[in-house]
């Protein structure tokens, strides 16, 4: 994987605040062209250092007021591959980490309210096959919400 330099740091660090920054204008910041700039974007995303993009939509907006994460237990870890798609089906998860620890696979899903989730939990993930337990903890607050901070390159 090619390296990213300090001006690729502070490319990022510009974007991620705010992703549509005019290129003109991260090109001043940074002190150099507005051509320079699209190609070290272009090229981040070749590399995939740059991964999407678009809007985040806050889900209270579209009526899901619970955040909820889901500690689940497969019968065996191996299932994850198999469990991953019947997931996939649920449009409310919107995360799902195969992890280490007490849970084989920590999932994060929005639901409407505590019936909602009950559905979901009830009628949908336990459902799955492979699946021998969840546990369920409500999100009550979000208090950080960041990407990782992107720190200059130490000069050798």
């Amino acid at each position: 994987m090619e390296k990213i330099d300090n001006l690729d740091r502070q490319i990022l660090e510009i974007i991620m605040r705010n992703a549509r920054i005019p290129s003109k204008d991260v090109a001043i910041k940074c002190g150099v062209s507005r051509a320079a700039i699209h190609q070290r974007i272009q090229r981040m995303i070749d590399m995939g250092v740059i991964v999407g993009s678009g809007y985040h939509v806050n889900p209270k907006s579209l009526g899901y007021r619970t955040c909820t994460y889901i500690g689940v237990k497969l019968e065996k870890g191996s299932m994850y591959k198999d469990v991953v798609p019947e997931l996939e089906k649920i449009p409310e998860v919107v995360e799902c980490h195969f992890t280490t620890g007490p849970y084989t696979m920590l999932c994060k899903l929005f639901a409407r309210d505590n019936e909602h989730l009950m559905e979901l939990l009830n009628g949908k993930i336990q459902k799955i096959h492979g699946v021998t337990e969840t546990e369920t903890l409500i999100c009550l607050e979000q208090s950080i919400h960041r990407e990782i901070p992107i720190r200059k390159q130490e000069e050798k």
